[in-house]
């Protein structure tokens, strides 16, 4: 049986840090103690460094077909990717076609991603209503692991959710314990308005952000949060850039509602300007949904990060090559929606979120792991470093500097919108269930050695009678 020891370092969780070695056997942790015996055991020197969970993007799409294309990032090379950056499992989407059942999308997906060399696990889309989705709901449940379903409220006209598929859902969700999550912008809105600028002349990326401004977003955050209230649901809300849909997420967490919120690394530390650069590639690479916003924005993102009001954050890592993005043009609406960032999330975030004083190392180890094991019951399996956790683990050298460039980053798109940042504090070893994965700046991924993850359901906690008291009959009230 495979044992190292990971000896010397500083070990971190989201609960604090202690000095400590840490003992693996197989796939598993076994020992976190000081002074363990490394008899037999190949013996890593963490000294000077800090030993993390491994990183969980809870947002990722490889091999995604959408707008015409396919990404370009595959589960192999996107997972490959990521264990280079210290994130050793990442939860993907089964999104289905226009009145595909749920269960072939998901099978499809599980197909595609055999060839994963980090864990996987998977959120499914419900992008349509009939009894069939009803139905495959429950299977999902209860026979694939899966206890998440994915909502969409743009795209209008391929996958968006209209607010009687936005409620069927929820409360199927709700009887069977699993976890809604939406896509928080107004389909409808952002329809009308790419036409407008459109019909004004404005063809080129910086019509992009123009059609999908704050508010679409703030809008829809709301109706989704106030949706999950009437129905007495929890609600988990994907990439938030702008300040608008945090206001909505504060304020509903001030009520005392379940709400989890997502960032993701690009939109702390990327605005808007991006898409006003001169080169006509450059800035259609920037085109994602959301849109990078003002600097003001991304202040407010990060004290919504430092308050726990957002408790996650991922990437939405989804890879178009510039060929691909050109087939928009002379039409920013046509150029695929997508950007990379799967390999650089946690270097980015310790840079600009440990270093700088805004997160503390238990913070950065909450927010890039530990709080989405949590929220999607995978913890302690993943996202802590305990006997009986699994071996996913990094050894983080605070230390260590990077220039990331699509020169040298393993991700399989031929850009990267951070080029050229400076980071410090990247990962010198990454194990993946006890694999060594990365070392000496070396990838050591094997294809296929990726395992999908059960992520069980709840009891329903969430309280029905909730649910019962906003249905009732209104009681009459007696007149004096």
């Amino acid at each position: 049986m495979n044992k190292i020891l990971i000896r010397g370092g500083t070990v971190v969780t989201a609960e604090g840090e202690a000095r400590a070695d840490v003992l693996v056997e197989g796939e598993q942790v076994v020992a976190v103690a000081a002074g363990l015996d490394g008899i037999g055991a190949r013996v890593i020197d963490a000294g000077g460094a800090y030993v993390l969970p491994g990183g969980i993007d809870p947002h990722t799409h490889m091999e995604l077909p959408f707008m015409g294309t396919v990404a370009s990032e595959d589960f192999f090379t996107g997972t490959s990717a990521a264990a280079a950056g210290g994130t050793t499992l990442i939860i993907d989407f089964a999104i289905p076609a226009p009145k595909q059942r749920l269960l072939d999308a998901y099978e499809t997906w599980r197909g595609w991603a055999e060839k994963a060399a980090a864990d996987y696990t998977f959120h499914v889309a419900v992008t349509w209503w009939d009894d069939s989705v009803h139905d495959d709901m429950a299977t999902l449940c209860r026979d694939k692991g899966v206890n998440s379903f994915k909502h969409f409220m743009a795209y209008k006209g391929a996958i968006m959710c209209d607010d009687e598929v936005l409620v069927n859902s929820f409360l199927r969700a709700k009887e069977l314990g699993a976890l809604c999550t939406v896509h928080a912008e107004n389909g409808e809105l952002v329809f009308r308005l790419q036409k407008a600028i459109y019909d004004k002349g404005i063809r080129g990326p910086e019509g992009h952000p123009l059609s999908r401004p704050p508010m679409v977003e703030g809008e829809a955050a709301n109706r989704a949060i106030r949706i999950a209230e009437a129905l007495g649901v929890p609600l988990y809300l994907v990439h938030n850039s702008c300040e608008p849909s945090l206001q909505a997420i504060t304020r509903a967490k001030l009520e005392g509602q379940q709400v989890f919120g997502e960032v993701l690394s690009q939109h702390l530390v990327i605005d808007d300007s991006v898409y006003r650069h001169l080169d006509w590639d450059t800035a259609a690479h920037h085109v994602m949904s959301p849109p990078f916003r003002p600097k003001e924005h991304q202040a407010a993102l990060w004290r919504g990060l430092q308050a726990g009001m957002l408790q996650t954050t991922a990437t939405d890592h989804c890879c178009f090559c510039t060929p691909q993005k050109r087939a928009g043009i002379d039409d920013f609406r046509k150029i695929p929606n997508g950007t990379g960032g799967v390999e650089d999330r946690m270097a980015v975030l310790w840079t600009h979120g440990v270093r700088n004083g805004r997160l503390s190392p238990s913070q950065f180890v909450a927010v890039t792991s530990a709080n989405t094991a949590k929220i999607f019951n995978l913890y302690p399996k993943k996202g802590t470093i305990a006997p009986g956790s699994d071996a996913d683990l990094v050894v983080w050298d605070p230390n260590k500097t990077r220039v990331i460039s699509r020169a040298t980053h393993h991700q399989n798109i031929d850009f990267n919108i951070y080029e050229g940042m400076h980071t410090t504090g990247n990962p010198a070893v990454t194990l993946v269930r006890g694999h060594v994965a990365w070392e000496n700046d070396q990838l050591k991924t094997v294809r296929g050695f990726g395992r999908y993850v059960d992520r069980p359901c709840w009891a329903p906690f969430w309280a029905t009678q909730n649910l019962r008291n906003s249905l009732a009959e209104p009681t009459a009230v007696p007149r004096g």
